[in-house]
């Protein structure tokens, strides 16, 4: 499942911040810049999580690509801790896998094209310069990063073993590119921001040709339906078997 980098041109640079207390400055993160060239320089800022025991061991490790929402956009990284598996981390939960969470920047969107493009980047030269399980790897995201979980997976659908995509959605026309990647989808019935009908629209066309894909809808709950999917250990025991 590895990918050469083809035409895209990229700089990569990393700072490695001192090992700390959980909710302080997280244990074993590491913060890097990615810089790509498709059509336009593209910059994003991210975190890397590894698990406690990734130092001292030989082993690949799943990898999960974690995409934020509209609110955490931005130039203070920290931002991205604020919901879903970074929050997590920062509180004490561990986690058997490598977390990977950009930022994107202001009034910019990752179901656009160039961001596509730029994640995939990222995932790939991550699965390439650390211990990765390049056959577990994964994607998820809130809102605007559930539509960006979904974007990504139908431009690469042979990169990714299994994707939820939390309150969001997609264009319906290349929906069935992801015929054959496992997916949970997840919204709240109530959500005014993103229409449960977007998440209902994608499990209704490949229902019939996709037999791993499952959704979940919550009844009396809004928009914020990651907090409830995140904290479900289920997920996690559903991804990591793919």
């Amino acid at each position: 499942m590895r990918v050469g980098l083809g035409y895209a041109l990229f700089t990569f640079f990393l700072s490695i911040p001192h090992i700390s207390l959980m909710g302080e400055d997280v244990k074993n993160r590491l913060s890097a810049r990615f810089s790509s060239k498709i059509t336009e320089p593209v910059d994003l800022n991210y975190y890397l999580y590894f698990p406690d025991n990734y130092e001292y061991s030989h082993l690949e490790f799943p990898l999960v690509l974690f995409l934020h929402g509209a609110g955490e956009r931005g130039s203070e990284l920290d931002s991205v801790q604020k919901h879903g598996i970074p929050k997590m981390i920062n509180e004490g939960q561990e986690f058997p896998f490598i977390t990977l969470a950009p930022q994107c920047p202001d009034s910019n969107w990752w179901s656009e094209p160039i961001y596509v493009e730029t994640l995939i980047l990222l995932v790939e030269e991550t699965i390439e310069t650390y211990r990765v399980d390049d056959n577990h790897v994964y994607a998820t995201g809130l809102s605007m990063g559930g539509y960006g979980t979904l974007s990504v997976a139908i431009k690469r659908p042979d990169l990714f073993s299994a994707i939820a995509p939390i309150c969001g959605g997609t264009d319906a026309k290349d929906i069935k590119r992801l015929k054959n990647v496992p997916i949970w989808l997840f919204h709240g019935e109530l959500d005014k921001a993103v229409s449960v009908e977007n998440s209902l629209l994608v499990y209704e066309i490949l229902k019939p040709i996709n037999p791993n894909v499952k959704i979940t809808v919550y009844e009396n709950v809004g928009h914020n339906s990651w907090d409830v999917t995140y904290n479900n250990k289920e997920l996690y025991e559903w991804m990591l078997k793919h």
